[in-house]
């Protein structure tokens, strides 16, 4: 019964099914005799069972031991790779701070040569540190690369080139002082006149740069060997004379143009946009935040009135304009001319004179400019012809009345002394007096030398 038994727990283990419910299945189904139980194990298997039964034990028990022993060696492993790992991780970052510092110190030794942030939407382009040297020198321009280039030409540290440079929306100090004169023709005039800083700094530009800039044998203003007069001439004893005003002509160039103005020269984008901010500035306003005294910028940069660069850099910008409006002009039959914001056309023959000012029009549109529909005019022979305040009926003259008072005034001061003449109250009288007499020479040579024997005269020269 006990082997019995022992088959019966053995076979419970192999199947998972009670030995004793098997066999009360197959009596039932007829496989077994009724009553009848599970006869003895051969002696033979008997002492096999026990026998494995035993190896069995045996092995359970090294099972037992060695998964203690590979639990240890696992954990043991654990450690160790979690120590190899944490002296990893810190040799990594020894590294990677060595190589923060290393990376800041030669940022740090960099920066020393470079401008990379010139203010918000003005920085773009600033590492194009390549100019175009073939391009510069076929214009006899100096050859700047970097910034670095540029602030040793000027003679300044580079730290106060950035300053000279950097765009701020709103300052409490900035570089122009600003204030207003009177027009001839009425109105005021807005001036921006830069501080000594940056104007040493423009002065450079326009000396270095500038003044070297080819521009169009139709340009008189600010143009050496060129002014109204010789403006004036091209249209004496014309038929008709038409003449335009250009609207905000200097505030029309803005940083962009100007700065691209400087990249087509041969310069590099970083030098390009330096140049561009010395010689630019926005329209500002005063303003008070949290108690501080602010000057806001209320739009783009432009070039402003006052600054010495501002008129050469207007008259290359102006090339295409006026080799545009040449063309047209020739083709209609006219002569043309620029003064600064002075547009003159004149001719013999008027009778296609509307569609030439249609033209014209579209042109300076499309140059990027504006006409200022207040000041067209259209003088016709039999009525005075002016250009740029130079009469032109018969030849270049100064205005009749304009020669008179002057001639009135000198003769007065001879008489009732200087003082007494002076009733605008001109600061600088005698200075005054001596820039209008020769501004007739220069118009009107033998008018001009009649009223400079009367100025000799009042001044007991």
């Amino acid at each position: 019964m006990a082997k019995q038994d022992d088959k019966s727990r053995l076979y419970n283990r192999l199947t998972g099914i009670p030995h004793a419910v098997v066999l009360d299945r197959m009596r039932v189904h007829g496989y077994w005799p009724a009553h009848t139980g599970l006869p003895p194990d051969p002696p033979a298997e008997a002492q096999e069972r026990k026998q494995l039964e035993s190896n069995l034990a045996v092995l359970k028990q090294d099972a037992a031991l060695g998964e203690g022993a590979i639990e240890k060696a696992l954990r043991e492993e654990r450690v160790r790779r979690w120590e190899e790992s944490k002296k990893k991780r810190a040799e990594k970052r020894k590294l990677r701070e060595a190589r923060a510092v290393a990376r800041r110190e030669a940022w740090a030794k960099k920066r020393k040569d470079l401008v990379v942030h010139v203010g918000d939407g003005l920085s773009a382009g600033l590492q194009g540190e390549r100019s175009n040297e073939q391009a510069l020198r076929e214009r006899d321009l100096p050859v700047l690369h970097r910034a670095s280039d540029l602030a040793a030409a000027l003679g300044i540290p580079l730290g106060r080139l950035r300053w000279l440079t950097y765009h701020r929306g709103g300052a409490a100090l900035v570089h122009y002082h600003r204030y207003s004169i009177p027009k001839k023709t009425g109105g005021i005039r807005g001036i921006s006149a830069p501080k000594p800083a940056l104007s040493r700094a423009q002065h450079w530009v326009f000396e270095q740069i500038v003044k070297k800039l080819v521009v169009e044998p139709e340009a008189h203003g600010f143009v050496p060997a060129r002014s109204i007069v010789s403006n004036a001439k091209l249209h004496v004893g014309k038929r008709v004379v038409a003449n335009l005003d250009l609207k905000d002509f200097f505030p029309s160039v803005t940083f962009r143009r100007t700065k691209g103005l400087f990249a087509a020269f041969g310069y590099s984008e970083q030098v390009a946009t330096l140049l561009a901010l010395l010689c630019t500035e926005p329209p500002r306003v005063a303003a008070t935040l949290d108690g501080r005294s602010l000057r806001i910028a209320i739009g783009e940069r432009r070039l402003p009135q006052g600054a010495c660069t501002s008129p050469g850099l207007t008259n290359a910008v102006c090339r295409a304009l006026d080799r545009r409006l040449a063309g047209l002009a020739t083709s209609f039959g006219f002569s043309y001319s620029r003064y600064a914001d002075d547009l003159t056309f004149s001719s013999d023959d008027d009778q296609r004179l509307g569609v030439l000012l249609r033209c014209i029009r579209t042109i300076v549109t499309d140059e990027g400019f504006a006409e200022h529909p207040k000041k067209t005019r259209i003088m016709r022979r039999g009525s005075r012809q002016e250009v740029t305040g130079v009469v032109v009926n018969e030849k270049p003259a100064v205005p009749r009345e304009e020669v008179r008072e002057l001639r009135a005034l000198l003769h007065n001061a001879l008489r009732q002394g200087l003082d007494a003449q002076n009733r605008a109250h001109h600061p600088r009288f005698v200075e005054h007096l001596v820039g209008r007499v020769a501004y007739v020479s220069m118009v009107d040579p033998v008018r001009g030398a009649k009223l400079k024997m009367q100025l000799d005269r009042v001044l007991g020269r």
